[in-house]
């Protein structure tokens, strides 16, 4: 049974930056995609999603912004968020899928990502 564990959230200005890591461990799973995705009371939104091939995906809102990268090795996706705003405020979570021909639809329905971490609480103060 793989697992994801993110980490590096916190409470930073508007304007600051944050670099959040989701390592993922228990098997050797390997994943068609790997993904950010954050949820606020009234939103769920896909952020960063990054297929196997290396192909990258950025929510609208983030483009410009955030940066998602991956270290195989080390088993380990990163997401540099820069130019932080209050609505990045959010639990960002760490996902992950095998099922081919999805990434489209699991981006815009990022609740339906196999695999997801515990989450990563993101605050932003202007």
């Amino acid at each position: 049974q793989v697992q994801l564990m993110e980490s590096g959230g916190g409470s930073v200005q508007a304007g600051g930056s944050l670099r959040l890591s989701c390592v993922a461990s228990g098997s050797t799973y390997r994943p068609i995609y790997m993904a950010w995705w954050r949820q606020t009371p009234g939103k769920r939104e896909g952020v960063a999603h990054i297929d196997a091939d290396g192909s990258i995906l950025y929510g609208d809102s983030v483009k410009g912004r955030f940066t998602v990268s991956q270290d195989t090795d080390k088993n380990t996706l990163y997401l540099q968020m820069d130019s932080l705003r209050p609505e990045d405020t959010a639990m960002y979570y760490c996902a992950a899928d095998t099922r081919p021909n999805l990434r489209r639809w699991l981006f815009e329905h990022p609740d339906a990502y196999y695999i997801r971490g515990q989450g990563t609480q993101v605050t932003v103060s202007s």
